[in-house]
């Protein structure tokens, strides 16, 4: 007789966006300096760019603290009123390259210089590479100063995970950091993949998260 599987409850846990929960390292020393740099930008709009879970949205929180900035998805900006998203004279727009209205963005990006206010972008791509069909956006677009985020090094990619198991609650020791950091693809999305599949899996199982577990879900010694 076949037993059914048990499905675990995936509850929603909170992600501290502070400065002081901002995990720094070499992949992202240049975007954090930048972000606290403001408003001696050397440009009144910034792209911060780097994969998922490279920690654009936290950057991004930080800067909107310091500035006073709205926060908007890309994907809206066609149904909100622009004037009144700059009224703070900071915004941020959230995956800027998704979703995106070219006409809204390219009003956007004229009232940000009429008003002398402050844009920060958080994408994927370099905003250059975007396919925009409006010239004049797409020169603007060019234009725009980046910042990337690059994979980070071991010391942070370990740093990161204890900091994601303790976003949900989870004390783990040093046995199970050092064996994902060895055995996951260096970077944070794939740290973000793992403590959320080592979390689901100790749920249905009803087991704590240690490294004996992490070896039986990944099938590795």
């Amino acid at each position: 007789m076949i037993m059914p599987r048990q499905l675990a409850l995936t509850l929603p846990h909170a992600e501290n966006f502070s400065r002081d929960d901002f995990l720094g390292g070499a992949s992202n020393e240049a975007a954090l300096s930048l972000v606290e740099r403001w408003p001696d930008w050397p440009d009144r709009a910034l792209a911060i760019v780097g994969p998922e879970g490279a920690g654009k949205s936290h950057l991004a929180a930080i800067w909107a603290e310091i500035a006073g900035a709205r926060r908007v998805s890309a994907r809206v900006l066609d149904e909100i009123d622009l004037p009144a998203a700059l009224a703070t004279g900071a915004l941020v727009i959230e995956d800027a390259a998704e979703g995106l209205d070219e006409r809204a963005l390219f009003h956007l990006l004229n009232l940000m210089r009429q008003h002398e206010a402050f844009i920060l972008m958080t994408t994927r791509t370099l905003p250059a590479a975007w396919r925009v069909e409006l010239a004049d956006l797409a020169s603007r677009l060019r234009a725009i100063p980046t910042v990337e985020l690059r994979s980070p090094d071991d010391a942070l990619l370990r740093a990161v995970m204890v900091k994601l198991f303790a976003d949900r609650q989870l004390a783990v020791d040093e046995a199970l950091i050092t064996y994902l950091s060895t055995r996951i693809e260096r970077s944070f999305g794939a740290a973000r993949v793992a403590v959320q599949d080592l979390d689901r899996e100790a749920l249905r199982q009803k087991r704590p998260v240690t490294r004996t577990l992490a070896v039986e879900l990944l099938g590795q010694s």
